[in-house]
């Protein structure tokens, strides 16, 4: 009478382990479909990187092309569509004569970006412009001058932190060597140091022109910080639209003027970020 008890007993346990392999195997199952489908949309993204980066670079060279050719360049920002493969993008072509130049600016001009965009008062900021300048005329190896090679050098200075940095580092750049900005191509925030922190100011002149006139009324700006005429350096956007709503922009600096090897541009600086199309 004790054989049927010993087999109803090991049969239970074989039932208890074979239930717990299932357990098992349910759980790998599940883990893997998540790895899957994690592997899934991390190379849909970066297909998307891919296809969009080479229509993008498309469309900066169709745009660099028609600026070769065109009898005026752009004194101001201008907006224009290319299309490249059945896609259309919309461009964006600002002079880098409309930012404040890093390795151009006198430090009053510094003084005031420091001021109005970095919220520093008169005294510090006056003080750090001074830095930035000494730092910038310091002489460097084989040159007269250490030059600012990149906007994020400006941490390089003593005193600049990056809560400073990630105010001001949008109005700046390190390519341009003009002591002065040309309002036409300022974007609002470098309208607004130029217009001394008069923020209304500002947005009065950035409503009123359009991308080539120039007869919009600057005068209100502080002229010993208004520089006239064009430029070879531009920096262009491009709005890239990709699938479930997303968009690729892709910004490079480039010189117009050619190199030394012949190439017919030079690009100084590249970036490229994924964003919702809703938020552009």
């Amino acid at each position: 009478m004790s054989t049927p008890r010993l087999d109803r007993r090991h049969a239970g346990m074989a039932l208890i382990a074979v239930l717990w392999i299932v357990a098992a195997l349910s759980l790998l199952v599940v883990g893997m479909s998540q790895t899957v489908r994690q592997q899934i949309l991390v190379a849909g993204m970066q297909r998307d990187e891919v296809v969009g980066q080479a229509l993008g670079e498309a469309a900066v060279a169709l745009t660099l092309q028609e600026l070769q050719v065109a009898p005026q360049r752009p004194r101001g920002v201008v907006q224009i569509n290319q299309r490249f493969d059945g896609v259309d993008m919309a461009v964006e072509v600002m002079p880098l004569n409309g930012l404040i130049s890093l390795n151009g600016a006198g430090p009053a001009l510094l003084a005031n970006v420091l001021r109005v965009a970095g919220g520093l008062n008169s005294s510090a900021a006056d003080a750090l412009a001074f830095a930035m300048v000494q730092w910038r005329d310091e002489r460097a190896e084989g040159s007269d001058k250490r030059w600012f090679e990149a906007v994020e050098d400006i941490l390089l200075v003593p005193g600049f932190d990056y809560a400073l940095y990630e105010r001001v580092n949008s109005v700046f750049t390190a390519v341009t060597r003009s002591g002065g900005v040309n309002p036409m191509a300022a974007p609002p925030e470098v309208l607004a140091v130029l217009a001394d922190g008069n923020l209304a100011r500002a947005a009065s002149i950035a409503q009123s022109r359009t991308g080539a006139d120039a007869n919009v009324d600057t005068s209100s700006l502080n002229q010993g910080f208004v520089a006239r005429g064009g430029a070879d350096e531009y920096r262009i956007s491009v709005k890239v639209p990709l699938e479930e709503g997303k968009m690729l922009l892709l910004t490079r600096d480039i010189g117009l003027s050619p190199t030394p090897s012949g190439d017919p541009w030079r690009v100084f600086s590249a970036a490229r970020r994924i964003k919702s199309a809703s938020s552009s």
